[in-house]
């Protein structure tokens, strides 16, 4: 199960909104196995159907991630017209086993959030609290 403060809930669907069309990604970070900070980062492709983060700014944000203590708990994008599901991509780019993607739809102006464990192609939906 994946724990989430709301107001990180509020923040990635804000941005998810600020970046529409394109895809907005970034990180989740938690303490005591609930997400308590997100941290947005660049779509360095910016496409409305994919995403890739820059190399020195994940880079950045893990050592700020782990200097507060903290742990990396999941990678978050949007998918700004399609369902809140891994495309074919993102199972093919799932590149941790140990954390969680996150994807935030605005398909038809309806704003979800699901999560799901992807480990060597196979795709298991999470249940995702609210907290």
């Amino acid at each position: 199960m994946l724990q989430i403060k709301k107001q990180v809930i509020d923040s990635i669907l804000a941005h998810a909104k600020k970046d529409a069309p394109i895809e907005a990604c970034g990180y989740l970070a938690s303490t005591d196995d609930v997400v308590v900070v997100n941290y947005p980062l660049t779509n360095t492709d910016a496409s409305a159907e994919h995403f890739s983060l820059d190399p020195k700014q994940q880079f950045d944000t893990v050592k700020k991630i782990r200097s507060f203590g903290m742990k990396l708990r999941a990678v978050y994008h949007s998918h700004p017209a399609t369902p809140a599901r891994p495309s074919q991509e993102d199972i093919r780019l799932a590149y941790d086993p140990s954390i969680s993607y996150v994807i935030v739809s605005l398909e038809n102006g309806q704003e979800t959030v699901k999560s799901f464990i992807i480990k060597n192609g196979n795709v298991t939906l999470e249940e995702l609290s609210v907290v």
